[in-house]
């Protein structure tokens, strides 16, 4: 009896569920939540914009992606600082719009983005928070996802350390180079720019900071690994091995102000993998587009290594990156 009683109640539970789904299929697809292109608006997806302003131009990005079933969000990433969340993005017959409140800007306003979406392309204009309008233009970023693993070429010392041979600034230089091979700049200035560019690669690289100084290693010049006084601290995502505003480090290694450390890194297609100081905090994460500061929103392209050099003293050493063949 008891194994006749056992038999019954498993052939009666799966049918009991068979029938729960069959009779609330047609709410299911009344409800499309049968349908995989349901929630797909035009409008998703990641965009490289590119800003207007005064005759030059500055880069940025956009993220959408839907929340429930009619609503979109995302998050924006403007000319400096870190990637922020859009609770709500308005979308409707082709044009678009959205407000987020300010970041490191000046002023005192949201910052207010219109657009209109038009053959797979965006455009509009935005108001920042000081009133000030621009134009700016979008297109899809590109999906970067390689097909083959890489196959590494020969190490190149991208710093020689005995000067500046192989880089430039963005302004008025004040990058020294010091005595046992050291790169170092004493205070804020400008960023220093490797004359090369490179689109899949591993990087090592050595520096050292202040206590409460900050700094940052651009990746094709567009994605920030960020260096900065973070011992003691829990992992953020503006904090010692982060991807600035997008990924945080899995533990937190940072060693004290004034010792030297270590990255090393390896990029190929979004794909990141960051090993500070002989542990890795970041494996085979991919960064979904550029950090505040990038040197232009082209991801598709190759691009240097930029040190950032206005956020304080710091020093570097040992520069080695090994490109992708």
């Amino acid at each position: 009896m008891k194994n006749n009683y056992h038999r019954t109640i498993l052939f009666t539970i799966p049918l009991f569920m068979f029938f729960l789904i069959a009779v609330n299929l047609p709410a299911a697809k009344a409800n499309n939540f049968d349908d995989a292109t349901y929630y797909a608006s035009p409008l998703e997806g990641r965009w490289d914009l590119t800003l207007h302003i005064d005759g030059k131009e500055f880069p940025s990005w956009l993220e959408v992606s839907h929340s429930g079933t009619n609503t979109l969000v995302g998050q924006y990433v403007g000319i400096v600082g870190s990637a922020r969340p859009i609770s709500k993005i308005n979308f409707e017959n082709g044009k678009m719009s959205f407000a987020i409140p300010r970041q490191w800007d000046k002023g005192t306003e949201d910052l207010r983005v219109e657009g209109e979406l038009e053959n797979d392309k965006l455009s509009g204009t935005m108001i920042n928070p000081e009133g000030e309008t621009c134009t700016w233009t979008g297109v899809r970023a590109p999906l970067l996802r390689r097909t083959k693993q890489p196959v590494w070429g020969i190490p190149i010392k991208l710093f020689n350390g005995k000067d500046l041979s192989g880089w430039h600034t963005t302004g008025k230089n004040q990058w020294i180079v010091e005595p046992g091979g050291v790169l170092k700049s004493p205070h804020s200035g400008s960023n220093l720019v490797s004359d090369k560019t490179f689109n899949d690669f591993k990087l090592h690289i050595e520096f050292r900071y202040p206590k409460e100084s900050n700094s940052g290693v651009y990746l094709r010049g567009r994605y920030e690994v960020q260096v900065t006084d973070s011992k003691g601290l829990e992992p953020q995502k503006d904090l010692l091995g982060a991807i600035y505003g997008f990924i945080a480090a899995s533990e937190m290694v940072a060693k004290d102000a004034g010792e030297w450390q270590s990255y090393d890194i390896t990029l190929v297609g979004r794909m990141v993998n960051v090993v500070c100081n002989g542990k890795t905090v970041i494996c085979n994460r991919e960064i979904p587009g550029i950090t505040g500061g990038a040197i232009n929103s082209n991801e598709g392209e190759p691009g240097p290594i930029l040190i950032q050099g206005d956020h304080g003293p710091i020093e570097y050493r040992n520069i080695i990156i090994t490109p992708a063949k």
